[in-house]
């Protein structure tokens, strides 16, 4: 169940697939075939990384609903990429979002495929994701939400494509299928103009089918018997503390707990935000997860992120 955390980031995934990109465009006349491109490429994306760990603190739910457009809406995007010569394979994704919001209500699907070959002309990805992400707010203070996350991988059972004993490993312990869905309620116990507090509780369900091709003293699992099914049942509890000190310095705390049958996880974030001028901002934060199973159960983050205009 530990990695029923990577649903937000699916979220978050397809939300940035979905945005248009019509254009390819070089930093100057030449930059691409002298390396000052992909440089350039590299400052963005840093710059990039710092918005999100800015936008990421600010949680637009954090007073309440956050302003929806209404009715149904959504956006597609596909990228695919073609290689001959030295080297031949091909990589193509295509990601999208469908969402509809109705006063109260608010839902989105999102969808995303992924298919590649490599250099000798064999399929090395083949995977579907599909999440969902649904809201319903009872008042200004209550509210109910769901989530949900479907994940195939079309080649971790492609026994039939197997020549050799490595090969097997490869496979060995590959997830063919993960599916997890979750419903609970959320409450806002305070809400005023310096502080935000909110916590939810849910309960979920996750479904997975593993490979199991190799035993324990190495031989080979029977083909009728190398797909294991599992169902377990997770409980989570988040919470979202938001205080403002003053118009240039707030903090934040995000707290995370999923239990199992499988582990237990926490995970919690304290962040400080500091915004020193008009184009001078600084946010520091300190992360800390912890996995019941693991043998360092604890492991600590330290990041710093800042942006200055001038």
């Amino acid at each position: 169940m530990k990695h029923l955390s990577i649903l937000l980031g699916a979220s978050a995934m397809v939300a940035a697939m979905s945005a248009p990109a019509f254009a390819q465009t070089e930093f100057s006349t030449g930059s691409n075939i002298t390396g000052v491109g992909a440089i350039e490429d590299q400052i963005t994306d840093v710059e990039d990384a710092v918005e999100d760990d800015f936008e990421r603190s600010l949680d637009r739910a954090r007073w309440g609903r956050p302003d929806a457009r209404q009715g149904t809406f959504g956006s597609v995007a596909l990228t695919y990429v073609g290689r001959d010569g030295n080297t031949e394979n091909q990589d193509f994704s295509l990601g999208g979002r469908l969402s509809h919001n109705q006063g109260r209500f608010q839902q989105s699907v999102g969808i995303l495929l992924e298919y590649g070959e490599d250099d000798d002309g064999d399929t090395d990805t083949e995977k579907t994701s599909v999440i969902y992400d649904a809201n319903y707010y009872f008042n200004e203070r209550l509210y109910g939400f769901a989530l949900g996350r479907l994940t195939t991988d079309g080649l971790a059972a492609d026994f039939d494509e197997v020549d050799d004993f490595d090969e097997y490993l490869d496979l060995d312990g590959r997830l063919k299928r993960d599916a997890f869905f979750g419903v609970g309620p959320g409450y806002r116990i305070i809400t005023n103009d310096t502080t935000a507090w909110r916590v939810q509780a849910g309960v979920g369900i996750r479904y997975t089918q593993t490979t199991n091709v190799v035993e324990d003293d190495g031989t080979l699992v029977p083909a009728g018997d190398r797909i294991d099914s599992d169902t377990d049942v997770g409980y989570i509890v988040s919470s979202r503390l938001y205080h403002s000190f003053n118009e240039n310095f707030f903090l934040t705390n995000d707290t995370d707990f999923l239990s199992s049958d499988v582990n237990d996880t926490a995970t919690n974030e304290l962040g400080l935000n500091f915004r020193m001028a008009e184009r001078f901002a600084t946010r520091v934060s300190y992360k800390s997860e912890y996995v019941s199973d693991r043998a360092i159960r604890t492991d600590n983050t330290l990041g710093v992120s800042l942006v200055m205009g001038f």
